[in-house]
């Protein structure tokens, strides 16, 4: 979905696509789990799934209704870290560890948000332009919370 540009769509269209988004990251997230043997990184990879899983539900539901539940509720970005400029980008294995899992799960976030990011850049103004926000903030608060469990777990003070 790289190729998205500053186009707006229609509400249908725009959530159809955020739909396509998240059901893609939640498979990701499914064969990362069918492959990786350890529990710890196991149990964060699931997680990040369920959250995948709770953003295509609410996606779904706003098509029945017409409009995305929760108004404005959360639209202003998380600061994060950016610790996807930082770690390697690798697929993982049956031996990958919560580290590797953790790193995962960062880069498939940060590959959300700049998807959101653009979505939302390019409907700006337009009705779905809030959607997308909303969805590009949901998606920094778990970068954020993915960053700061990497940063508890990895990164020691000097």
């Amino acid at each position: 979905m790289s190729d998205q540009g500053a186009v707006c769509y229609t509400f249908e269209a725009a959530v159809e696509m955020a739909i396509k988004m998240e059901e893609e990251g939640f498979r990701h997230y499914l064969d990362a789990i069918r492959k990786v043997k350890l529990k710890g990184a196991r149990e964060i990879l699931k997680e990040a799934a369920v959250d995948e899983l709770d953003h295509k539900c609410s996606l779904e539901k706003s098509l029945l209704e017409g409009q995305m539940a929760g108004g404005d509720a959360l639209t202003r970005q998380i600061p994060t870290m950016n610790l996807g400029y930082v770690l390697a980008k690798k697929e993982l294995r049956a031996d990958s560890d919560t580290r590797e899992a953790l790193a995962y799960a960062i880069h498939l976030e940060k590959g959300s948000i700049d998807f959101y990011k653009r979505m939302a850049d390019g409907c700006a103004g337009a009705p779905m332009g809030g959607i997308f926000a909303q969805m590009l903030a949901d998606e920094t608060k778990h970068l954020q919370q993915l960053e700061d469990m990497y940063e508890e777990h990895f990164m020691t003070e000097n």
